[in-house]
């Protein structure tokens, strides 16, 4: 370019009106503030890591809380099983009672005796009512049933064979679950 040329463009530069300058001088500190507000690389760094600090924390948190849950569920079932049989066991203390004071009897007076004997046995009864334990006791004549009853020996009979002739033991369940099952004596055909 000419020298003339170039100085034209200087006095273009120059004589730019004043709105324009400024609408320049606008724009430049627009974008030394957005530069401005943009974070700088160590400052984006420095924030995730204190992101993930928080997040770790977090997790940690999570793990403790779900250990320590699952120690407690642990503890209870401990505590299940060791005090399962305390209901049962404080029903079964006053027939003990009853027994000690039966055998402390020196009156030798049988009627006595008897009527503490059942009063004994009707305290049991309440006891085991009280914890759904309750009598497999088959009729002579029934089906003999395998989940409720064990046949202790067979016998020749004129009944059906497979029903019970006599029962030697009441059997006992404790909420629908066979403790012990009835033992009986079944019939069976003559050979």
């Amino acid at each position: 370019m000419s020298e003339q040329n170039q100085a034209v463009e200087e006095e273009k530069v120059t004589d730019l009106p004043e709105g324009a300058a400024a609408g320049e001088a606008e724009a430049e500190a627009a974008e030394a503030e957005q530069a401005a507000e943009k974070p700088t690389y160590e400052e984006l760094e420095a924030r995730i890591a204190e992101l993930e600090g928080q997040v770790k924390d977090e997790q940690l948190r999570g793990l403790a809380n779900e250990q320590n849950l699952r120690r407690r569920h642990q503890q209870e079932i401990a505590d299940a099983h060791k005090f399962a049989g305390q209901k049962f066991a404080a029903e079964m203390l006053p027939v003990k009672d009853y027994l000690e004071m039966a055998l402390l009897d020196q009156s030798g007076n049988f009627d006595a005796l008897k009527m503490g004997v059942q009063m004994t046995l009707n305290e049991l009864q309440k006891a085991f009512d009280t914890t759904q334990i309750k009598e497999i006791n088959p009729q002579v004549g029934d089906k003999l049933d395998p989940h409720q009853h064990q046949a202790m020996q067979t016998v020749v009979s004129e009944q059906e064979p497979n029903t019970i002739v006599s029962v030697m033991k009441k059997g006992y369940t404790l909420s629908d679950r066979v403790l012990r099952p009835a033992m009986v004596v079944v019939a069976k055909k003559e050979d």
